[in-house]
């Protein structure tokens, strides 16, 4: 038995994860030619929940992935996400934020890990002019989420370690923040397994056929049987359906850096600085937190990619970019160093809406992704989502079928 780097515990030849159920009972590992109710392929922030929800209602589940829970090449690794509630007047996704909110908060406190949800707090940044931030101040009103409008004298003085520029007003959102990505992914298949569903650490080959699927094969040759699959493989769902999804699942390279405050400088610190966005400079920021680092990152999308060969080292434009940035906006770290990067990937849908639909020819697939740089947050009520409609069989909300995903990116979800 050995421990990673990133905690999982692995047995040889079997690919087992989960430093917490190491402390007891090992978790159950799939075997050649297992039979489950539902095999969950992809073990990123969709799949990790579905699994999770799936397994508590009672269906023997299995959950697969090429790489292992919160990998580093895959759209839910890295060291954090926002979660936030404004989403102009996008309302469903607001809803979702909420309710994942709670169910993220409620599962890292069954499993200790409070701190891993960080109430940091989250500002937008507007112009006089600003739709979006219009929209979403709207939406939080009606809906009755805490936020304050704050103006422009009033954001001076609570954040002095802000140059404002042209930001002339701002939402606050107090009870949101971030989460550590990689580490949070990890805890919820941690405790699906917990609950009883099983684990491989394998690369599952596209599927073929029509009608019905009744089995996966991985690359090692084991056959995995299910009633139900759901594909929640995020970059990869264009390699396992090229037909349905290769040209309406867009992974794009996006990359992320950590400045390092300065010595003693406890203003960028999520202590005492929220999470911030400027939409009008497609541009993000996490506050330094246990000395990571002042995060900021773009939210424009880069060129196409392949999230299995992608080169994840960030490029001298981007670099020269972002510092430019942080030059205006933060003035004290004009000169602060480039303490981390990484280079990781959005998987994009046409307009950023969710895929989340069956398959058009394979009756008992599920094709559940496409967050779209935004769908971390939203986990926890994607998998509760997924785990309804294979119950219920209900049909699923228009705007996440597959019929509604185009081949031009038109982004329209922010």
């Amino acid at each position: 038995m050995r421990t990673t780097r990133r905690g999982f515990v692995q047995t040889a030849g079997a690919g087992v994860l989960g430093t917490a159920l190491a402390r007891g009972q090992a978790p159950a590992v799939v075997a050649r030619d297992s039979a489950f109710d539902v095999a969950v392929v992809g073990a990123g922030v969709f799949g990790a929940w579905t699994a999770y929800h799936l397994q508590r209602a009672g269906r023997r589940v299995a959950l697969i992935d090429a790489y292992g829970p919160g990998n580093a090449r895959g759209s839910s690794g890295g060291e954090t996400r926002v979660i936030r509630m404004g989403y102009g007047d996008q309302e469903i996704y607001t809803r979702w934020s909420r309710r994942s909110l709670g169910l993220w908060k409620a599962l890292l406190g069954r499993t200790g890990r409070t701190t891993q949800f960080q109430r940091a707090g989250v500002l937008w940044m507007a112009r006089e002019q600003d739709p979006l931030t219009a929209k979403t101040l709207e939406t939080l009103r009606r809906l009755r989420i805490r936020h304050e409008r704050l103006d422009r004298s009033q954001l001076a003085a609570r954040w002095p370690q802000i140059d404002l520029g042209p930001v002339t007003w701002a939402i606050h959102e107090p009870d949101s923040g971030f989460l550590m990505a990689f580490h949070v992914v990890q805890a919820v298949a941690e405790m699906a397994m917990a609950a009883g569903a099983s684990y491989a650490q394998e690369a599952v080959l596209p599927p073929t056929g029509r009608g019905e699927l009744t089995a996966v094969t991985t690359r090692s040759g084991k056959t995995i049987s299910a009633k139900t699959f759901v594909m929640a493989c995020g970059p990869w769902l264009p390699k396992l359906f090229p037909d349905v999804l290769g040209e309406r699942i867009f992974p794009t390279r996006q990359e992320v850096f950590y400045f390092g405050v300065p010595a003693g400088d406890a203003r960028f610190q999520s202590s005492a600085m929220p999470v911030w966005v400027d939409f009008a400079e497609e541009t993000y920021g996490i506050p330094d937190f246990k000395g990571r680092g002042f995060k900021v990152a773009l939210d424009r999308h880069g060129p196409r990619v392949d999230p299995d060969s992608l080169e994840r080292v960030p490029s001298a434009e981007t670099i020269a970019h972002v510092r430019e940035f942080v030059a205006r906006r933060f003035p004290a770290l004009k000169d602060a160093p480039i303490v981390g990067a990484d280079v990781c990937q959005y998987e994009n849908t046409s307009n950023g809406d969710f895929l989340i639909d069956r398959h058009p020819e394979l009756a008992n697939v599920w094709l559940v992704g496409g967050g779209s740089g935004h769908g971390f947050k939203h986990g926890p009520a994607v998998g509760e989502y997924v785990a309804a409609r294979i119950a219920d069989r209900q049909p699923v909300e228009a705007k996440f079928s597959l019929s509604t995903k185009q081949k031009v990116q038109q982004r329209t979800v922010f």
